[in-house]
């Protein structure tokens, strides 16, 4: 009973020493040879063993520091790539302020040509009521 109970915490281990590509490789066989294994096998992956927690969301509450991004520990280069990218973000938002502006005017060219249309349609069809009358 003993060798039964130890064989699943050595094929835990023996995956471990290999990384992550073994954990998914191992999950993939087990999704051919029996889909129940499988899914057993990617659940205990996302839950149990927290293999995708690590990666994502550790990651997001480290380094959020200097308006979201990580420090260098570099205090001169962080003052400057947190000056650039502020320089960044307010070109972006000149940039999006003047495609407004564009679009602005571009409506009202629109606009203008269709009431200039609109008014020369309109004498002909004022017109041609007349004569039917």
């Amino acid at each position: 009973m003993t060798a039964i109970a130890t064989w699943p915490g050595r094929a835990e281990s023996w995956l471990d020493e290999r990384g992550k590509g073994a954990w998914i490789a191992a999950m993939v066989i087990a999704f051919i040879v029996f889909w129940p294994i499988g899914l057993a096998l990617l659940a205990y992956m996302i839950w149990g063993k927290g293999m995708f927690g690590k990666s994502c969301a550790g990651r997001g509450r480290n380094s959020m520091q200097m308006g979201g991004f990580r420090s260098s520990g570099n205090m001169a280069f962080d003052a400057y790539k947190a000056e650039t990218l502020k320089r960044l973000e307010d070109e972006q938002e000149a940039f999006s302020s003047f495609l407004d502006r564009l679009r602005e005017a571009k409506d009202k060219t629109e606009f203008d040509a269709f009431m200039q249309e609109r008014a020369r349609t309109r004498p002909e069809d004022s017109r041609r009521s007349d004569a039917s009358d």
